[in-house]
């Protein structure tokens, strides 16, 4: 645990295959602040090299807020200048997020706005509480998202859909983001959102680590590049499952009609 312990806007619990990632200022609703964005990127890329923790879970303190956006109070008074200069930052730690070859949830406790939605749609999975409230509002404010939510939004919901969702500022109810694909899964009335999260997350924390962040791979890398090129990409990463210690015991594991145990070798 020592690995986690240097942080001080944030916290990882380990839970078993799971390490839940919280966000936690809830004084400002988990706002982006300078640190948080910094510590973002630093747990995850320790969590990248973590290799007993199967599934990262991603959530925000208190009941309120998953994450508010930006932390408006900190951005008083900076020029433009510190504006581009903040906005690295935040591709620099949403990207460790994407990067992260572990399976990522984020479990919306409550408000995902803005920067707060962004986060979230870094992660491989959403799955949010009944009362949450998620979007990217940024162009009410004669902005655009600008930590990657153009990108990755159209990217899972389609050119279309993102352009409606981002020029209307629309902000979805948990029920509509379920139904537009925001999110993938809504936790049940009285559940915890963490626990909704693993729940619907066990399989991947009983799964094979090599081909789960295999198939992430040629997803995410293979979504940029044309149909050929993502075929070529898809053999390369289907390659190191075939030479997997994994890809062996799930064959010794289905002829002697048991679980398979994956060690991510």
């Amino acid at each position: 645990m020592t690995q986690y312990t240097a942080f001080t806007a944030l916290t990882v619990q380990e839970d078993g295959p799971f390490r839940v990632v919280t966000l936690n200022r809830p004084d400002r609703m988990n706002a982006l602040s300078r640190v948080l964005l910094q510590e973002i990127g630093a747990v995850f890329r320790v969590l990248s090299e973590d290799k007993s923790a199967r599934v990262v879970i991603l959530t925000g303190a208190g009941d309120k807020a998953f994450c508010a956006g930006a932390d408006l109070k900190e951005r008083q008074g900076m020029t433009e200048n510190d504006v581009r200069l903040l906005l690295r930052l935040y591709r620099d730690s949403f990207g460790a997020i994407d990067r992260c070859p572990k399976p990522v949830v984020a479990a919306i406790n409550g408000v995902a706005l803005g920067g707060g939605f962004e986060v979230a749609l870094s992660c491989d999975l959403r799955v949010c509480a009944p009362g949450a409230i998620v979007g990217l509002p940024e162009t009410s404010l004669a902005i655009i998202p600008g930590a990657g939510g153009t990108q990755r939004l159209s990217r899972l919901v389609g050119p279309g859909r993102a352009k409606e969702l981002i020029l209307m500022a629309r902000k979805c109810t948990a029920q509509e983001a379920l139904s537009l694909g925001l999110v993938t899964a809504v936790a049940r009335e009285g559940q915890p959102v963490v626990d909704a999260a693993k729940e619907f997350a066990a399989p991947l924390a009983n799964g094979a680590p090599i081909a789960l962040a295999a198939a992430m791979e040629a997803i995410d890398l293979g979504f940029e590049r044309d149909f050929e090129a993502g075929l070529d990409l898809e053999q390369l990463c289907y390659e190191r499952t075939l030479v997997s210690a994994d890809r062996r015991e799930a064959l010794a594991a289905f002829a002697e009609k048991r679980k398979p145990s994956y060690k991510g070798e």
